[in-house]
């Protein structure tokens, strides 16, 4: 049997760690659980989530009508409803605004891949909605065409949403997010971002299978898709205004160079006309020799 007031409590202390990090200003965020098939436990609008307690949480149902609760459900509550809807494993979400994270948001910049090994096991290819004015069914479906792939969605000029099987658990992948990204604008002023290869990024995803973490790119349909080039949600991004202008990835190359014939790797990205010419130009050295 669920400990209700317990849950409430880890909502409360979600929400201190979210305003501790300075991931939600005055009122920003909210957070819901969802305790059954038809009642969500939600904070409460206009109230900051550092400063809330047990009492403050409301309950509504999955049209996202308040049923119990003395303080109003946060004008949000749909986006996370539509979550519970799209996926039944999900038994928490977590909205809010973390700096970095939401930079990118306003940027529309895409997060790049391959150079973190945690957020490639933790996250893997992170996407941005389209953006939609808060509160209304038209923003909650800005996140129906992502929703299967991800647990954690930039929500374009606002801020992230994260989900998962506890509380805590939703609230990790906005915090591994935002450190992610202010950890890239660090590296790019100092004028340099290195990318993991395809082999070590592939290492990557296998472990990230084994621990039980599905990925997209790890699937039959991404098979063939470049690990590092954020393949899986470019689709998507001219409707949402998405375009890369801070961090180019690096070119596609194989996961282990091939060889030359005399133990020398052959340069990436090489076509089939330029491998027949080195070949013949070191036949005719070799002859020369």
């Amino acid at each position: 049997m669920q400990n209700i007031h317990k849950i409430k409590q880890d909502m409360c202390d979600i929400g201190r760690r979210i305003y501790n990090r300075q991931f939600a200003a005055a009122n920003d965020g909210n957070i819901t659980v969802r305790i059954s098939d038809n009642e969500v436990l939600c904070t409460p609008t206009l109230h900051c989530k550092g400063f809330l307690t047990p009492e403050d949480i409301s309950t509504v149902d999955m049209t996202g009508k308040q049923i119990a609760g003395r303080k109003k459900r946060s004008s949000e509550a749909l986006l996370h409803l539509e979550i519970y809807k799209q996926r039944e494993d999900i038994r928490s979400v977590v909205h809010c605004h973390p700096p970095h994270a939401t930079a990118f948001a306003i940027a529309r910049e895409p997060i790049p891949q391959c150079i973190l090994p945690e957020v490639e096991v933790f996250l893997g290819d992170v996407p941005i909605t389209k953006y939609e004015t808060p509160g209304g069914q038209a923003f909650a479906d800005t996140i129906i065409p992502f929703v299967a792939k991800t647990n954690v969605m930039i929500l374009a000029n606002h801020g992230t949403v994260s989900y998962g099987e506890t509380v805590e658990q939703a609230y990790w992948w906005t915090e591994i997010l935002d450190s992610y990204c202010r950890m890239l604008m660090l590296a790019k002023q100092l004028g340099n971002v290195s990318y993991l290869d395809q082999q070590k990024s592939k290492e990557l995803l296998d472990l990230k299978d084994q621990w039980g973490y599905k990925d997209p790119r790890n699937t039959k349909e991404y098979e063939d898709c470049d690990i590092c080039a954020n393949d899986i949600f470019r689709d998507s991004w001219k409707e949402s205004g998405v375009e890369r202008r801070a961090f180019t990835p690096p070119p596609a190359m194989p996961a282990q160079p091939a060889s030359s014939g005399n133990g020398q790797a052959m340069p990436a990205g090489i076509d089939e006309e330029q491998l027949v010419k080195l070949i013949t130009d070191e036949v005719m050295r070799q002859m020369k020799a």
